[in-house]
């Protein structure tokens, strides 16, 4: 007679199967022997995600915000899409790619900028949003990256976190469009949420 399955696995086997995990060392060794050439992959807790893809709405959406961005700090002081170091605990498997960020001050240095060099992250999220809010948000805070913006595309809101401690953002605030806010490198400038979306 045959056996009867139940719909879930049983508690000592492993829901998905494993997966091979990356450090950093081992991206850089791909990346001279030619094997990423042509990819734009981001590295977080240990895995690759692909950068490449983007709609036009999250283009136009990170088009508006550098614009801004340069009004407000200054066009030597914006990147984008720049690695960055995050925690040393977490700087092994860990090169994450900001939509944007904000420098202190101009940086030459050849090395990833740290935590330390920055004012502002702002990640850009169409169908990121869960992972920017979550795992994105974590791998920040650990670093103590005072600021961190993440502009959601298709709900046309931006959330706001402030303030880590201990691996996490104590403030997080939810803006909507027609609502404004200033970053914390410059209090006397308010953004419009609206100005970041297409009209």
């Amino acid at each position: 007679m045959p056996t009867t399955l139940t719909a879930m696995p049983p508690a000592a086997l492993p829901i998905e199967p494993p997966r091979k995990l990356w450090t950093r060392d081992q991206c850089e060794q791909l990346e001279q022997a030619g094997l990423l050439d042509q990819q734009r992959l981001e590295l977080v807790d240990g895995e690759l995600f692909n950068k490449m893809g983007k709609n036009r709405p999250h283009v136009i959406v990170q088009a508006y915000m550098m614009h801004w961005l340069f009004q407000t700090f200054g066009r030597e002081a914006v990147n984008s899409e720049c690695p960055i170091d995050v925690a040393p605990e977490d700087n092994p498997t860990n090169e994450p790619q900001p939509d944007l960020i904000v420098f202190k001050q101009l940086s030459n240095s050849s090395q990833n900028p740290r935590s330390q060099d920055l004012q502002l992250i702002i990640e850009v999220s169409g169908t990121s949003l869960y992972f920017d809010l979550t795992k994105k948000a974590a791998l920040y805070a650990r670093a103590g990256i005072v600021e961190y913006w993440v502009l959601d595309v298709a709900g046309r809101k931006l959330f706001v976190h402030r303030e880590p401690q201990a691996g996490k953002y104590q403030s997080i605030a939810e803006y909507t469009e027609q609502e404004t806010v200033a970053p914390l490198a410059a209090p006397d400038v308010q953004f419009l949420v609206s100005s970041a979306f297409p009209r």
